[in-house]
């Protein structure tokens, strides 16, 4: 499965390569990514034990605002999803991507979602935004979903090579970003909130187990830059609900953010729970406000 949206990923980047269109590339697929690096590297990282890489059929690109507020630079994704046949999916037009998997019997569908930094960042621009969607004036094709918990989603980035094979068989190598650890944990605990009570999306047991792999992989360099991004966003409004949530979910062993990290399947008995709390309330400290 992982092969196909090495694959996938590579036909995108060889399509914009010579462009200024630098993806980010979150999402569990970016965390695989993040995975088979710490793996290559051997450097020291915050946990000896990880979780395995868990399945996903998703590559989640993250475009830089800028490219939406000068959306001609934004042409040649566009011109390479269609090129690539992918087509929109139906009640996520323009920032939701398919195709069939291309023959691999574990992947019947490759998705490609389109998503980009707050709200904010579009504010007194072109772009039309609402928190679904901005659409890019003029528009050419593509328009991408906000995610305001990203507030850190361009600083401290991660450059890596991934090299492979396209769709035709010619060797391939090109360069992408991925998240700090910082943004990836923003990402993961919004997402996870929004999913812990939904029985159809496993009631965010993989979002917890992220959160998990995110630190567990995460360098001693990373972790003083974490700490350091707190520092200068720690009164932003989503810092702050962040404090909230891993004090409500995972400041505990008998917590619901634990409890659903302990119920993925991918959970190994071996993994320090007792490290990850410790680290998410220093990362994420909370005040109750007095009455």
């Amino acid at each position: 499965m992982l092969q196909s949206l090495e694959t996938a990923l590579l036909d995108v980047l060889n399509e914009v390569q010579g462009t200024d269109i630098h993806l980010i590339i979150g999402g569990g697929y970016g965390l695989n990514l993040r995975i088979k690096n710490r793996q290559e590297s051997g450097e020291r990282t915050l946990y000896d034990v990880w979780p395995e890489e868990r399945s996903t059929g998703d590559i989640d690109l993250f475009l830089r605002p800028e490219l939406l507020i000068d959306s001609n630079r934004l042409k040649p994704l566009s011109e390479a999803l269609s090129k690539l046949n992918y087509e929109v999916v139906p009640g996520a037009e323009k920032y939701q991507f398919a195709k069939s998997g291309s023959g691999d019997p574990e992947i019947e569908i490759i998705k490609i979602d389109i998503l980009t930094g707050p709200e904010d960042c579009f504010r007194d621009t072109s772009v039309r935004i609402d928190d679904r969607r901005a659409r890019p004036n003029p528009s050419v094709g593509i328009h991408a979903h906000p995610t305001n918990e990203a507030l850190t989603l361009e600083e401290e980035l991660f450059p890596m090579m991934i090299e492979g094979e396209l769709s035709d068989g010619e060797p391939f190598k090109a360069i992408v970003y991925l998240p700090h650890a910082f943004t990836f944990l923003m990402m993961k605990l919004f997402a996870y909130k929004d999913r812990y009570e939904d029985e159809d999306k496993e009631y965010g047991r993989y979002h917890a187990l992220d959160m998990y792999s995110i630190l567990a992989t995460t360098t001693e360099t990373e972790w003083d830059q974490a700490i350091k991004l707190r520092n200068r966003h720690m009164h932003n409004p989503y810092v702050l609900e962040a404090g909230r949530i891993i004090s409500e979910h995972f400041a505990a062993i008998n917590h619901m953010g634990i409890i659903r990290l302990r119920e993925s399947k991918y959970f190994r008995p071996e993994m320090n729970l007792e490290h990850f709390i410790r680290d998410l309330k220093e990362l994420f400290p909370f005040e109750a406000k007095t009455p």
